[in-house]
């Protein structure tokens, strides 16, 4: 018998930090040959239409579904994103998830994973460019994998970083504090979270400590990305999730024909030890997040799994 998750399911059933276990599991099963994880995809529908993630992990959850989310310009309550979960080894349905908080909480995850086994050992500074959506679950998500003694956040509107930090301090206990200028925040940061969607940078390489890891959220394209691509030649280290799906995109992915796209290495690599996050505590690290698909069936899946044993 099948189950219908909603997003205050998930939120019960795991926190944060089992979320980001989860994930993790997931990757190291990619580098292991366990998920299977190819580029998305979207069927076009007059305004707008639906784009698919569908993916496998059959190491450990041994699941294999899709996640649904439309692209129509209505953002009402009624445009949920939907994923569903069979087992990967007879085809029965498990269950099905709908909100929209599991695309939200795996990308936040993901990225604290990178974050885990990227950044440098003493890191205590979060900051953070960008206050929507997006950029609260990675702060939480940051969190539950490095203890950070203070966050600090820019975004343009002052109303908007002021409210984010009075938020997230209230649910993570830290200090969040809102600065005037991205420039203030990118200079004192141990580890930066870049979570906005300007198609233009939004800091200067140059303001990049060394020392320093930053965290890049959702494609970035040639000629329109937050992040400068002197940054990425700054990098000692530069990794992404799924290089497949960088590779995909229907425009030329920001790094794509440098140097760089031929040093960036896979994520799981990473995870299991294959490849180092970092040389030395003075390497600038860079982290490209695209969405690596399937790991959101193995989150759903271990949702349904903790509902089902209550």
């Amino acid at each position: 018998m099948y189950r219908i998750l909603t997003d205050d399911d998930l939120k019960q059933a795991l926190d944060m930090p089992a979320v980001v276990a989860c994930i993790e599991q997931a990757i190291a099963a990619r580098a292991e040959g366990a998920l299977v994880a190819p580029p998305r995809f979207a069927v076009e529908a007059g305004e707008g239409g639906l784009v698919f993630t569908a993916g496998a992990e059959t190491r450990y959850a041994k699941v294999v579904g899709f996640r649904v989310y439309d692209t129509y310009p209505d953002d009402s309550h009624d445009h949920e994103q939907l994923v569903a979960v069979f087992d990967s080894q007879t085809g029965a349905l498990r269950g099905v998830l709908i909100g929209r908080l599991a695309g939200a909480l795996r990308t936040a995850a993901i990225n604290a994973v990178a974050i885990r086994h990227m950044a440098r050992p003493g890191a205590q500074v979060l900051g953070v460019l960008g206050a929507g959506f997006q950029a609260g679950y990675h702060l939480q998500a940051a969190a539950a994998v490095r203890p950070f003694t203070r966050v600090l956040v820019y975004s343009r509107s002052a109303g908007r970083r002021q409210a984010f930090a009075a938020h997230w301090a209230a649910q993570t206990g830290l200090p969040v504090q809102a600065l005037d200028a991205a420039e203030a925040v990118v200079r004192q940061a141990d580890v930066l979270i870049c979570a906005t969607n300007s198609t233009t940078p939004v800091l200067d390489a140059a303001w990049v400590r060394p020392g320093t890891h930053v965290n890049t959220i959702g494609p970035k394209f040639a000629g329109a990305s937050e992040t400068p691509p002197e940054l990425a030649q700054r990098s000692r280290v530069i990794a992404c999730d799924s290089p497949q799906q960088a590779a995909a995109y229907g425009r030329p992915f920001f790094l794509s024909g440098t140097p760089e796209w031929e040093r960036m290495v896979d994520l799981s690599e990473i995870v299991t030890g294959r490849r180092p996050g970092r040389h030395s505590e003075q390497d600038i690290t860079l982290f490209c997040s695209v969405g690596l698909a399937g790991t959101e069936v193995a989150l759903a899946a271990a949702a349904l799994q903790v509902t089902t044993d209550r």
